[in-house]
């Protein structure tokens, strides 16, 4: 959901100084409450059912240490498609690489195609982007960008919102790098009242968590996870409609 990411680093300035309340703390990410899972949503646009995602986490171990891997692909029509593919550290909660890829459907659309292949080495950003129009012509752009080391890939704020120190009425301010855009933008996370909500999968007990112009609402028990997200004007929302275990092992 490239797009919904760009909508939470957008004006993220503005939202760190405008949020009202208690003051601002460190926005952290505890990566040790992953549990293995696969969700699949559905997509709503006005109301109108215009797509799917699923979303899974995986956890590794070897001699060098304990990760995360998030996939995820969606479709939401007729705007694009989308894989993603995430590797976090668990214990420490930082980037180690980022691999995502959106096939634009809208007959509209010039660029027809935009890929990613990101890692973090020695404390930069290494990789290459690539852009496809529709007339064939192929655009790569090799990274070499620093990363501070409090800073997280900007698809941090979907699928490992549940995973941030939020309490009710909090403000988190963190910093995150936008894969597409080769720039460090705010990311501000404003944890709300508490609430319920009704999808398809059930009826959970939430926190919601907005951000810019999107809100996400995370259960406060076990397992943490996104069961619903919403655009704050109400056109655009998705909702969990099942989970189960982990469909295969990542490579």
């Amino acid at each position: 959901m490239r797009w919904l990411s760009f909508l939470l680093l957008a004006n993220g300035t503005a939202a760190a100084q405008s949020t009202p309340g208690r003051a601002a703390k460190p926005l952290r990410f505890d990566f040790t409450l992953v549990a293995p899972i696969r969700d699949s949503f559905v997509f709503h646009v006005r109301g109108e059912e215009r797509g799917w995602a699923v979303w899974q986490y995986e956890l590794r171990s070897d001699e060098m240490g304990q990760e995360v891997l998030y996939t995820a692909t969606s479709e939401l029509h007729p705007v694009e498609a989308e894989s993603l593919r995430i590797v976090v550290d668990r214990l420490t909660g930082a980037p180690v690489a980022s691999y995502q890829r959106l096939d634009f459907i809208a007959p509209g659309s010039d660029t027809v195609q935009l890929e990613h292949t990101l890692d973090v080495r020695r404390g930069a950003v290494t990789g290459r982007r690539r852009a496809r129009t529709r007339s064939g012509e192929v655009r790569m752009t090799p990274v070499n960008t620093p990363l501070p080391a409090d800073a997280v890939w900007s698809n941090y704020a979907f699928f490992a919102a549940p995973l941030a120190n939020a309490a009710p009425g909090d403000s988190l301010v963190g910093r995150a790098y936008g894969e597409f855009v080769d720039s460090l933008r705010p990311l501000v996370v404003v944890a709300e009242t508490p609430t319920s909500v009704t999808v398809p999968a059930g009826r959970y007990d939430v926190l919601p968590l907005k951000a810019a112009g999107f809100r996400l609402f995370v259960p406060r028990t076990a397992p943490r996870r996104v069961v619903k997200g919403e655009t704050l004007d109400g056109v655009f929302d998705f909702e969990l409609a099942g989970s189960g275990p982990p469909a295969r092992p990542g490579p």
